[in-house]
């Protein structure tokens, strides 16, 4: 991948336009961090503050970003024709693998929220192979009854648009308190994504169906994610029912399950040193990082215990998985360090 290649792209996909923005160069044989924003949001609304957190900078310098903007909802966008024809989830999901195989990278790192969570957890179980490993926060399986699908509907029919979507990123909390963020978030979805085709997105995922996966032994031919997961959503979060389905779907040897306090609906934007501690370690445990920095030294915080159990529960997990099978040796061929710490046969459901 040429060095140019960092910046702002248009790729054509089978599916239309996607807007990609790369950070940084391939490093090696590490696989690309690619992140997938919520509905409401684009990849800066969505990721800036996580990415910006001076901890995730030290960790991206080791790894080539690429932040995926769903069609029509990067800052700055055209207003897409009317008529235009959406494109549906299984379609976001599938236009992945071209950008994938145009910057040439050989797998990927996801880091979903919301609607980019059900994308790539998507994209995942229909290109496993291209998958390492997913961060999915506030995922929701499940698709939206004829109840839900109806509730919404009015509520666009009396609200508008941005406050319509606020209730699916914020907690009930933060909505009823007006915090900064809340209102912050409001003026700048308003401001900065173009509404009509917003509007289209929010059908859209509205409009998905469940994901089809189920854990290994509940149902006949069951079908679920092969890559380590870690799911992630805030206490009082609008998707905390989701996820906490989501992890029951999931093979349980190589699934996280972090429930992070005082964060809200986008922890991310709330607690972004607190989630990138835990990414750090769900990096180290796939071998993609020999070793974390201790921030004791220069009286910083220290990693907390429950993000020490994490670390164990990661490499111990990935330890058995990549014995079990082959095809998902290569999350530990090209690492720093390869030491597993016995077997996890659980979730690891940690609170921090």
């Amino acid at each position: 991948m040429p060095e140019c290649w960092d910046g702002e792209h248009d790729i054509e996909t089978p599916y239309g336009m996607l807007h990609v923005v790369i950070r940084g160069a391939p490093k090696g044989n590490k696989p690309a961090i690619l992140t997938y924003h919520d509905v409401g949001l684009n990849h800066k609304l969505c990721f800036n503050t996580f990415f910006n957190n001076e901890d995730m900078q030290e960790i991206t310098k080791h790894f080539v970003v690429c932040h995926v903007d769903a069609p029509g909802q990067q800052i700055g966008a055209s207003q897409l024709p009317q008529g235009y024809q959406y494109p549906t989830m299984d379609q976001l999901a599938g236009m992945l693998p071209t950008v994938v195989q145009h910057f040439g990278f050989k797998s990927i790192v996801g880091i979903g929220v919301g609607a980019g969570a059900y994308i790539l957890a998507k994209f995942a179980l229909i290109f496993p192979d291209l998958v390492e490993g997913l961060v999915l926060l506030n995922i929701d399986p499940n698709g939206k009854g004829w109840i839900d699908w109806a509730a919404t509907k009015l509520s666009g029919l009396t609200s508008a648009l941005p406050d319509t979507v606020l209730p699916h990123l914020f907690s009930q909390e933060e909505l009823m308190n007006n915090t900064e963020l809340v209102q912050s978030y409001r003026q700048q979805i308003n401001n900065t994504v173009n509404q009509f085709n917003l509007q289209l997105f929010w059908n859209m995922y509205n409009s998905r169906r469940d994901l089809e996966m189920n854990r290994s032994g509940t149902v006949i031919n069951a079908k679920t994610l092969k890559c380590p997961v870690m799911l992630v959503v805030g206490d009082n979060a609008p998707a905390e029912e989701g996820v906490v389905e989501c992890n029951s779907k999931l093979d349980p040897t190589n699934t996280t399950f972090l429930k992070m306090a005082d964060s809200g609906g986008l922890p991310q934007l709330t607690q972004p040193g607190k989630l990138t501690e835990a990414f750090k370690y769900f990096l180290q445990g796939m071998g993609y990082i020999a070793y974390v920095k201790d921030r004791r030294l220069s009286g910083g915080p220290v990693p907390s215990a429950s993000m020490t159990r994490l670390a164990r529960s990661r490499t111990a997990s990935l330890t058995s998985a990549s014995s079990m099978d082959g095809s998902r040796s290569r999350a530990c061929t090209h690492s720093d360090s390869t030491e597993g710490v016995g077997t996890v046969t659980h979730t690891m459901e940690v609170s921090c």
